[in-house]
């Protein structure tokens, strides 16, 4: 099956994608059957066709043989465009003549849940994979290649569509009808190199058509659009192999609003879900994640249609209204993107065309002035383009027709041609296929949005992504050597509850020590049954310390009230501990506890919550955020794929809202960032070495002072913990 084998590489695929001979079985002359569109959206296919259908001898003036046994050559695709129970046989024969591939469009398989149908897609899978011939679908529209065009699909019209409009932009979708609304974008202007759908997936898959893409040449920029993946490692080999090759993969996950099924025993485990495992697995694959498949297309576009950034992150805005101006300025402030001032040279040119009533600024109001010489547009747009202070310049287009949009639209394709920075065109007005739209859109040098909005998302992730090296792979050089080792033993050495039984949660005590075995530090303690022993443990660590209620069925001991804070004499110890003792009693009867763990007061600082959780796809995840009692309400955290580099674990944290706080806000020293990233590149090893051990596991909190960094407390769940320990 496709989830157990290794990754396509783009010579497996070569003949499927790539082909010179296709044969359609289930050929057809009967309009709007699926052997009719197929062969008709070939018409323009550079290759030779061959229809596969005892009824015919010819069709649409293609050859037509019974069988694919009878055709005079071996078949590099085989679309099969029959019902469902004649697939296998088809399949079957492909097989006998060693095509490269088929496609097969028919539906009724795995989709419908229904056990006798699983089978027999699983049957296909098998037969293919053992007779080396490559599978599409069931349940798929197929593909195009469009520099062959190779349209071996059924959507209507396609063939026509693709035609003489190659591109630098390629589409993998596991839904051919989504990524069929994508490659409409050529109706527009927008050139595509590749549209390839995976359907069920039951052989090749979404991981394989990037890959094969990453190896093309004149794609340089691939959408890649799904609900969900077999095998993340293959997902993540493929996108690295895309990233390595310079193409920018831009993904778009459906069904993010759907909550994991698994149950949640921790802080981290109600906070990650899969949409962040899979936002975790994109930035790790050094992808593009899309927020909306409305900004796929643009995303793709900018990438497809630029260079890397040659002048930092500064961007300019030349509009010929003022309000334009205004809301683009907006829209680059809430991306974060700077707007410096004009240079000099830049000034004096623009104050030759530009009237007092405008603004000689960034951004700039041109007035409708530009309007009454074709040449004053483009002096000015010109000075914005060699300004050394801007990376992009963006231009509002703010009403369309022939004098306007018409006549700037040439102007914006040829300074674009020419310049070193990005020339990004926001088409604001409504008349959305206005005069010099499909212009601005087909044109290889412009940046075409309908967005101001995505406009400047889109080139803050340009930006990020220009400058974000490949992930750098995690290597153990912090923890010991043996840690893992130590760590699995003293696992095992825990009593088995049975593999049924819900996940077993480590005490507190027992959790600490998994820590110290990683490095990283935890606060002295001693657990205790009566309140005499507290006060004599208090004694022995020394003043100021915490009682906690010590419980491996109890979580949350705030929740109960079973933590005090800041005891700092013996009578206050004894009071706490009798407290706390009564409190869980009276809040959650019944709960086994073992004592009061006496632990020392850690000095105030920055509450973080560090976490790992175990993904389906991904394996072990990284957590850090804020923490604290707040951390559900705040939600302010960042997830990787374990184990996290050094600078992978400084990203987490410089992504958080609240990293003004440890990076030091109004006056404040600020906290330990170097301690932090530390703490969270120890745990993410423990992670990696305990993968499919763990369940869940919080570090909440873990204050990071201004030297140091110390889990206050922590909490383990475990598997049966005789299970591949």
């Amino acid at each position: 099956m496709t989830k157990d084998r290794t990754i396509y590489s783009a010579n497996d695929l070569e003949r499927l994608l790539d082909p010179r001979i296709i044969a359609v079985v289930g050929a057809s002359e009967t309009p709007g059957s699926f052997g009719e569109r197929t062969l008709t959206n070939l018409a323009g296919f550079s290759g030779h066709v061959y229809g596969v259908n005892p009824k015919y001898t010819q069709l649409f003036g293609r050859p037509c043989v019974p069988t694919l046994r009878d055709l005079p050559q071996s078949p590099d695709c085989v679309a099969v465009c029959v019902a469902r129970p004649l697939v296998a046989a088809a399949l079957e024969d492909a097989v006998a003549v060693r095509a490269g591939g088929i496609i097969a469009y028919a539906s009724g398989f795995a989709e419908t849940g229904i056990d006798e149908r699983t089978t027999a897609q699983a049957r296909l899978a098998h037969i293919a994979q053992s007779g080396g011939v490559r599978f599409v679908g069931p349940n798929t529209v197929g593909m195009a290649n469009v520099a062959s065009g190779a349209a071996v699909n059924f959507m209507a019209g396609c063939g026509e569509m693709i035609k003489g409009r190659n591109g630098p932009i390629a589409i993998v979708s596991q839904s051919g009808a989504l990524g069929y609304t994508l490659l409409q974008s050529m109706h527009r202007g927008i050139g595509i190199s590749h549209f390839l759908t995976a359907g069920n997936s039951c052989d090749v898959d979404i991981c394989d058509y990037v890959n094969y893409l990453a190896a093309i040449p004149h794609v340089r920029a691939i959408i890649c659009l799904f609900e969900g993946i077999k095998n993340g490692e293959r997902f993540l080999s493929a996108s690295k192999n895309a990233r390595r090759s310079g193409k920018a993969l831009i993904v778009y996950k459906a069904g993010n609003s759907r909550v994991s099924s698994k149950a949640a025993f921790s802080h981290t485990g109600s906070l990650v879900g899969s949409a962040a495992a899979y936002s975790a697995a994109i930035i790790e694959a050094g992808a593009v994640e899309a927020d909306s498949l409305e900004a796929t297309m643009e995303l793709a576009s900018l990438f497809a249609k630029t260079r890397a950034p040659m002048r930092g992150r500064g961007v300019g805005i030349m509009a010929t209204s003022g309000g334009a101006g205004v809301i683009n300025a907006d829209k680059a402030e809430a991306a974060g993107l700077p707007l410096p001032d004009l240079a000099p040279s830049t000034r004096r040119v623009l104050e030759t065309i530009v009237p007092d009533f405008g603004s000689v600024a960034n951004p700039c109001d041109t007035t409708a002035e530009v309007l009454k010489s074709s040449s004053t547009f483009a002096i000015g747009l010109e000075a914005f383009a060699n300004d050394p202070n801007f990376s992009a310049v963006v231009v509002p287009l703010v009403f369309a027709h022939a004098a306007s949009s018409g006549a700037r639209a040439p102007t914006l394709c040829d300074v674009a041609a020419r310049a070193d920075t990005v020339i990004a065109a926001v088409w604001m007005n409504e008349w959305l296929e206005g005069p010099g739209s499909a212009m601005l859109d087909a044109d290889p040098n412009v940046a075409m949005f309908r967005s101001s909005q995505r406009c400047f998302e889109a080139l803050r992730i340009w930006h990020d992504w220009h400058e974000q090296a490949p992930q750098a792979t995690a290597t153990r050089s912090r923890s010991s050597p043996d840690a893992a080792l130590r760590a699995r033993e003293f696992l095992a050495a825990l009593p088995s509850r049975g593999s049924a039984m819900p996940p077993i949660a480590l005490s507190e005590h027992h959790s600490k020590y998994l820590l110290a075995l990683y490095g990283i530090a935890t606060p002295q303690e001693e657990i205790v049954t009566t309140a005499a022993e507290a006060a004599e443990a208090a004694q022995r660590i020394g003043f100021p310390v915490v009682a906690k209620i010590a419980s491996v069925e109890i979580a949350h001991k705030t929740d109960v009230g079973g933590v005090r804070l800041n005891l700092r004499t013996a009578a206050d110890v004894r009071s706490a501990t009798e407290d706390v003792i009564a409190s869980v009693a009276s809040r959650q009867p019944g709960a086994r506890v073992d004592g009061v763990s006496i632990q020392a007061m850690i000095p105030a600082g920055v509450e973080l919550v560090l976490g790992i959780q175990q993904d389906e796809q991904f394996g072990p995840l990284i957590v850090a955020g804020i923490g604290g009692v707040l951390v559900e309400l705040l939600c302010d955290v960042a997830t990787r794929i374990a184990p996290v580099s050094t600078d992978g674990a400084h990203a987490m944290l410089n992504s958080l809202r609240g990293f003004p706080i440890l990076a030091g806000y109004r006056g404040n020293a600020g906290a330990d960032l170097d301690a932090a990233i530390d703490a969270i590149c120890r745990l993410s090893e423990l992670a990696s070495d305990l993968a499919g051990v763990i369940e869940e596991a919080d570090l909440n909190p873990l204050i990071v002072g201004t030297k140091g960094a110390i889990a206050a407390d922590a909490v383990f769940f475990f598997a049966d913990c005789t299970d591949g320990v």
